[in-house]
């Protein structure tokens, strides 16, 4: 019965002359962003009728054809950057003398990034196999510049490296991010596998390991559509032995509350929790000194000052970079023209699958650009998968550093692009 009604409540309402009524909308989009924007309409009618018709307990959503209007406006390499728009809050770390309160604010940072979401339930495009994404921010508090670049490095399972550099500040992040997405019934997992390290060279290369927390959507068949951040994330520090457990915690069907997490500070090398974490990750999160009792804000939300990161001009991009190669898709979302969306996402897609089954007929494997596989020495790597294949040692001067990066990938305006950038990183 629940699935007939939700599928009820899908079709189009008729007015008294016969005409249909326009797309329901359950949320108001801010400066025009339909990412905001809660939509069903008869593009997407029917091709939610389609994905329920595929679904099965357990199954894999990558296989899945996802209906657009639940899709943000841009691809899981370009939203990676996420954790990167609250800059002053990693500045803020790296300036710490302090141990332990340099741990806490490289908490404080990580936790932050997560309540930059669409406000409707919507998820990246899926990247496709050597999409690109570069981008980089010149409005540091600091005054400094930061660069990003990503790549897909697999298609199955879905792998996203990353890599983040601010020379000036010796910053330097790697990272993967691997969602494998579950059908559960009325509602998806993506369980998001996948490390980042962060790395200060202004600390002697200390390094932090987090991890993600799952992401659940919920009432896919019925009900209101909800997402929710579940399970555990981790932070840790070999060199201080200092490590977070946070509980992102899902609501109970009777009890509980949406988007609360609890957690604790802790020091490996003696078991002694030294603080706690509470609150919502998506509002006011609080720390407890558990030996004095004293309880402060770690974090509210409503004071976040993002800074979106800049790239370079369309007409400037390689094909395989991800607003170009997506271009036609996006614009048709902008515009909540699904038939459009749709078919421009599946001449993407269908190009893919020319590819895949021309490297099979060729006995070629693909190899990425700019990231390389780890191998069998860099033991404290080996949870990235793959790293970018240039070597930056943040002893080195600032503008070396920004030098290696600029010539291993198109970041700035006027870059040009040639001959090098395309030799896969293998090669290099």
């Amino acid at each position: 019965m629940g699935l007939t009604s939700k599928l009820e409540k899908l079709k189009l309402k008729t007015t008294s002359e016969g005409e249909q009524e326009a797309p329901r909308l359950t949320a108001s989009p801010q400066d025009g962003d339909t990412d905001d924007i809660d939509e069903v309409d008869n593009e997407g009618q029917s091709i939610l009728y389609g994905i329920i018709a595929q679904l099965r307990p357990g199954c894999d959503l990558t296989k899945i054809t996802l209906p657009t209007f639940i899709l943000e406006k841009k691809s899981m390499l370009e939203r990676i950057t996420n954790f990167f728009q609250i800059p002053n809050l990693l500045l803020e770390a790296n300036q710490e003398s302090d141990d332990l309160q340099r741990f806490i604010l490289i908490l404080k940072w990580y936790l932050a990034s997560w309540h930059i979401t669409p406000k409707a339930v919507k998820k990246p495009l899926n990247p496709v196999l050597g999409e690109i994404f570069t981008c980089y921010w010149d409005n540091l508090p600091s005054q400094n510049t930061a660069y990003y670049v990503a790549e897909q490095t697999s298609h199955h399972p879905p792998k996203s490296s990353y890599f983040y550099l601010v020379p000036e500040l010796k910053i330097k992040v790697n990272g993967v991010v691997i969602p494998k997405s579950k059908f559960l019934g009325n509602s998806s997992a993506a369980i998001m596998e996948g490390w980042g390290h962060v790395t200060l060279g202004d600390h002697e290369d200390e390094v932090y390991i987090m991890n993600q927390p799952n992401v659940y959507c919920r009432g896919i068949l019925f009900g209101k559509l909800k997402t929710e951040l579940g399970d555990h994330m981790y932070v840790k520090c070999s060199k201080t032995g200092l490590e977070a457990d946070i509980d992102f915690k899902t609501k109970g069907f009777i009890s509980g509350t949406y988007d609360a997490i609890e957690g604790v500070i802790k020091d490996s090398r003696t078991s002694k929790d030294l603080f706690s974490i509470s609150g919502k990750w998506n509002e006011v999160m609080e720390i407890k000194d558990l030996a004095t009792g004293t309880k402060k804000v770690l974090f509210d939300t409503k004071d976040a000052v993002l800074k979106i990161p800049k790239v370079r001009p369309l007409e400037e991009q390689d094909a395989y970079e991800s607003r170009k190669l997506w271009k036609a898709t996006i614009e048709g979302l902008r515009k909540r023209d699904h038939a459009i969306a749709t078919e421009e996402k599946y001449k993407v897609e269908n190009e893919q699958r020319i590819l895949a089954k021309k490297r099979i007929e060729d006995g070629v494997e693909f190899h990425p650009k700019l990231f390389r596989p780890i191998n069998e020495n860099e033991k404290d790597l080996e949870d990235l998968e793959y790293v970018i294949y240039k070597s930056f040692e943040l002893l080195e001067d600032a503008e070396t550093l920004r030098s290696q990066l600029l010539d291993a990938i198109p970041i700035l305006p006027g870059q040009k692009s040639n001959e090098k950038f395309h030799i896969p990183a293998f090669k290099k």
